[in-house]
């Protein structure tokens, strides 16, 4: 199974620091966000994963370089000086991934969850990892039936933590060019095709320099 990480956001809120390191590259106790992610993925058994490319990202390829280090194999999705958001990213990079189910990991984002667990989760066409609500989204984004299948509305809402497992055939009539991935999960919602589970590890968005500070302190903790 291939993993994509999402790279190619712009990164406007934690401007002026990205206007000359991409946000993937921003570092977390001297150390790059997505190096963190790329160690997860690797100690969970992936060996091949995908990166997609826009605002400096070539920055980001000169640092992970095809992967050898990490032991990996890493290509590239490069999608030009402006990105195609999450949905058109994972869309141009279908042909890197392949035809089966493959993991999709925020960029942005610091989480401890056990990525090799998500191999087999996949039973419709998407299953996703959601967490508590953070104070940045206090009304959540989706909510979960007993059987675990995620849907929209209900009383107990959940935040989609930018983690996920997801068919190709999730992407069927979508064409290249710039969209985001809610429409199409909130569309697969509707027939019953997403699955769902809440994580209640560490798991932080990583978009604002206060979110950045409280990472390093907390894993400065964890550390002792």
């Amino acid at each position: 199974m291939k993993a994509m990480i999402l790279a190619a956001g712009r990164g406007e809120r934690l401007r002026p620091l990205t206007d000359n390191i991409p946000k993937p590259l921003v570092p977390v106790n001297g150390r790059p966000i997505i190096e963190y992610t790329v160690d997860a993925l690797k100690t969970a058994g992936f060996k091949d994963l995908v990166v997609n490319l826009a605002h400096l990202g070539d920055k980001i390829e000169m640092v992970l370089g095809d992967g050898n280090r990490f032991n990996m194999n890493i290509s590239y999705s490069r999608e030009g000086v402006v990105g195609l958001e999450t949905g058109g990213g994972i869309f141009r990079a279908l042909p890197l991934l392949g035809r089966n189910p493959f993991v999709v990991v925020n960029g942005d984002i610091f989480c401890d969850y056990p990525y090799h667990t998500l191999i087999v989760k996949v039973r419709g066409l998407a299953h996703v990892i959601l967490v508590p609500n953070p104070g940045h989204n206090p009304r959540g984004d989706f909510s979960l039936t007993d059987d675990d299948t995620v849907y929209e509305g209900g009383n107990q809402s959940y935040t989609f933590s930018g983690i996920g497992i997801y068919r190709p055939e999730l992407f069927e009539g979508c064409r290249d060019g710039k969209f985001p991935l809610a429409p199409i999960l909130q569309q697969a919602m509707k027939r019953g095709e997403v699955s769902g589970e809440i994580y209640r590890g560490l798991w932080m968005d990583l978009g604002t320099l206060e979110r950045l500070r409280a990472l390093e302190k907390r894993l400065e903790e964890i550390r002792g």
